[in-house]
């Protein structure tokens, strides 16, 4: 466990990570303890970095949208910092996160059904991306499980 983070912290961010709806009256009756010390430590959490963003998952399939995943890799000489500034701007891409193995990044794009939209919207992300020396693309047909910790 992380330095300043007690068990009672895991506890909670455990509990949000399954139901972010949990009320801080709810937390503080499922770990017998007060309303205020919950917030507080929420605080604190939040303030530290620890907590990031309380979010959606939604069910792109029901939404009529593919959800795909791009590893990317790039050549050693490119400007990965660079790279992230133009991928944030494209309105398709939802998640990027930096990747050490196969790939330097790992892409989100949530797009159309239509192929042909699709490719195009891939297309449009790999002309934004200088130095790109392989792009795998994956369609995530289900999210089977989804948990944070």
């Amino acid at each position: 466990m992380v330095k300043g983070i007690s068990e009672i912290d895991m506890k909670i961010l455990k509990l949000l990570s399954k139901d972010a709806r949990l009320t801080y009256k709810e937390l503080a009756e499922i770990l017998g303890t007060t309303r205020q010390r919950v917030s507080r430590r929420m605080d604190r959490l939040e303030k530290s970095g620890i907590v990031k963003k309380y979010t959606v998952i939604p069910d792109y399939d029901a939404l009529g949208y593919s959800h795909v995943v791009l590893g990317i890799t790039l050549r050693p000489s490119v400007d990965i910092d660079e790279v992230i500034g133009n991928l944030r701007q494209i309105e398709e891409v939802k998640i990027i996160e930096r990747a050490i193995g196969a790939h330097n990044l790992i892409v989100h794009v949530i797009g159309p059904k239509d192929m042909k939209e699709l490719e195009k919207i891939i297309s449009l992300i790999s002309k934004k991306i200088p130095g790109l020396e392989k792009m795998d693309i994956t369609f995530v047909t289900d999210v089977v499980k989804f948990e944070t910790l």
